[in-house]
């Protein structure tokens, strides 16, 4: 096989993380991608039934130099091979073939294929990231409670209390999954409660002052950049779902006719079907995108690069960077804050507020309530958020007295 190589180890050492990740290239498909926080990942990148692919080769150091190109080699055998071979299925069957069925990745793997896709990716790159290296391979019934704080203990040691929270929390679900299925006996992560240092909470930055709400929304007007992203920025203060669920959004969850969206049960954090009332406002900003992305599954907001996927978590975060907005002034999250603030502020009772926000109800026979509860209330807030926020992108931050009392009779 022809010589490719182009890094040494003096390239490697001397690279040094920049504000976004970059790529050294070593030939043959091989990329060692520096991340802003230091961390060194190698890749392989190839091409397969017409498709790009990417291959993760391990992080550097542990993973060499060498042993990435050996790595790299042992792939391309594969894709030369007649008939070619993925490398990345043929990786997958290893770890079938050497996974017991009882071990924890395999288990963990089993479950989150039945999860929904963004979520479930991220939780199994935590768990490959900072658990299966560990006790991946265990069976899980023989697994300790102590085995599993010294995992978690490992992540926290790096000043991430929010990821060892997270990781505890799925390692919970899989082991009721493994309860369930009869691999498993108990519970191992609820012996941990409370063992792990609290996360301060951070508040996501927002705008909430009526003056400068205006001024973002005529900056989202001015914005010029691909047409989902802009559209998508003009509905997320009229609707100020969950960024994830915004952004996932498929054509067939919106009844136009009815001004209501409905995001499904699988798609929502309490699992629980979502109903968003629409204004007038935001029907027009999807009558207008439906003819360039419009079919009956597809996404609303597509990626830039295909069709199948939806854009990415940063676009709207980044079109606010673009527009001048620094991450401690304004996020997509934040436009949830802008509401909730607003319209407390304006007279609606929190109740329909709290409803509209599909936050969690801690009452526990409130919660049983169902989840259109309101909805009459609701379209009508809706649509005066929607008329609020267009007074204020004219530039008048004064409400008609009538319009404050009437929210308040909602109540």
């Amino acid at each position: 096989m022809r010589q490719l190589n182009k890094l040494s180890q003096k390239h490697i050492d001397h690279a040094k993380p920049a504000e976004k990740p970059f790529n050294l290239a070593d030939g043959g498909g091989l990329i060692l991608q520096v991340q802003p926080s230091g961390g060194r990942w190698w890749r392989f990148r190839y091409r397969f039934a017409g498709k790009q692919m990417m291959l993760g080769l391990g992080t550097y150091p542990d993973t060499t130099l060498k042993m990435a190109r050996e790595k790299r080699d042992d792939a391309r055998r594969l894709l030369a091979s007649d008939p070619p071979v993925d490398p990345s299925l043929a990786r997958k069957a290893e770890r079938n073939a050497a996974a017991s069925p009882e071990t924890l990745e395999a288990l963990a793997t089993e479950f989150l294929e039945m999860q929904t896709a963004g979520a479930a990716t991220t939780t199994l790159r935590r768990l490959e990231l900072h658990v299966f290296p560990y006790i991946g391979n265990k069976p899980i019934a023989r697994i300790t409670a102590s085995e599993l704080l010294a995992v978690l203990r490992r992540v926290e040691h790096k000043g991430r209390h929010d990821t060892a929270h997270r990781i505890r929390s799925a390692c919970s679900r899989i082991w009721r999954y493994a309860i369930g299925s009869g691999r498993a006996e108990q519970d191992i992560s609820a012996a941990l409660a409370g063992q792990l240092a609290p996360v301060n909470a951070k508040n996501f930055a927002s705008i909430t002052e009526p003056k400068k709400i205006g001024e973002l929304l005529r900056a989202i007007d001015g914005y010029s950049g691909l047409d989902s992203v802009c559209a998508a920025l003009k509905l997320a203060p009229l609707v100020f779902v969950r960024p994830g669920e915004l952004r996932a959004a498929t054509w067939n969850e919106f009844d136009l006719d009815g001004a209501e969206w409905r995001i499904p049960a699988h798609r929502t954090k309490l699992r629980v079907e979502h109903v968003v009332p629409l204004a007038g406002q935001a029907i027009a900003i999807l009558d207008d995108l439906y003819p360039l992305t419009g079919s009956e599954t597809g996404f609303v907001f597509p990626s830039v690069r295909s069709r199948s996927t939806c854009m990415s978590d940063n676009s709207i975060n980044a079109a606010l960077r673009r527009m001048g907005y620094a991450k401690d002034q304004m996020t997509a999250h934040g436009f949830r804050s802008m509401a909730s603030t607003r319209l407390n502020e304006l007279g609606f009772a929190p109740d329909i507020i709290e409803k509209q926000l599909a936050h969690a109800e801690r009452n526990k026979v409130r919660s049983a309530y169902n989840h259109a509860s309101y909805l009459p209330q609701r379209r009508e807030m809706m649509q005066f958020w929607a008329d609020y926020l267009d007074s204020l992108k004219s530039g008048s931050d004064i409400v008609a007295i009538n319009g404050i009392d009437n929210a308040r009779k909602r109540q």
